[in-house]
């Protein structure tokens, strides 16, 4: 059964609803990706990837890349943009869209198998873990140490807003979170951490925010 947040996802994507699409390849990915200093093949996995076009890039460094996306249109939207023709396949409960290096598997990512998704050897993810809820995160990650090996990397990147008011039900920030969640298999390096004063596109008439764009690399403690 679709979840209410999949069925959201699904309308946002539908209704042209995508501000939170990057419209160029992230910066702080390409300023530090080479530190983590990956050999070319290396397996690179970006679960709900959307049409990022961060993949292309990544494509473009010799990776494999494979990305795990719910929404058709967002699927197909990514190949017609960059003019790739994908050939087709079903993959367990998935549609397997390929094109040279990149694939992405439409679906549900918590429908994921080890089998459908194949050897990773890092993890991408922008905005993904902060993007859902926070009663889904934990399962997020319980979900991800499934399907990827524990000596996996995972280059995380995040955006907090700096000024935020913790609710009640929250007990600390997002950087906290982050050392709950994954401090038990991974250790955490907080690699960089910038600030910005930015107008939110939903409260325009508003004073600038203060917004923190964080970068964490996280190596698997099994493979120390």
């Amino acid at each position: 059964m679709i979840g209410r947040d999949n069925v959201l996802w699904l309308q946002f994507w539908r209704d042209r609803r995508t501000d939170f699409h990057q419209q160029t390849v992230n910066r702080l990915l390409t300023k530090f990706w080479p530190s983590l200093d990956l050999a070319k093949g290396s397996r690179v996995f970006v679960p709900l990837c959307g049409k990022s076009l961060d993949m292309i890039w990544l494509a473009k460094q010799g990776h494999e890349v494979i990305g795990v996306e719910l929404s058709p249109i967002a699927v197909r939207a990514f190949f017609r943009e960059n003019h790739l023709k994908p050939v087709r396949r079903q993959v367990g409960k998935f549609t397997l869209w390929k094109h040279g290096r990149l694939s992405i598997l439409c679906g549900d990512y918590f429908s994921l198998t080890e089998g459908d998704l194949g050897p990773v050897d890092t993890v991408y993810d922008r905005a993904a873990l902060t993007a859902l809820p926070e009663d889904i995160r934990r399962r997020y990650i319980a979900h991800l140490s499934s399907i990827v090996a524990e000596t996996a990397k995972v280059f995380l990147l995040t955006t907090e807003d700096a000024e935020e008011k913790q609710s009640p039900s929250q007990a600390f920030g997002v950087a906290e979170e982050i050392k709950t969640l994954y401090s038990e298999t991974y250790e955490i390096d907080l690699a960089h951490v910038e600030s910005a004063f930015e107008i939110n596109p939903e409260l325009p008439d508003k004073p600038p925010e203060r917004i923190e764009y964080k970068v964490y690399r996280l190596s698997g403690k099994a493979a120390g």
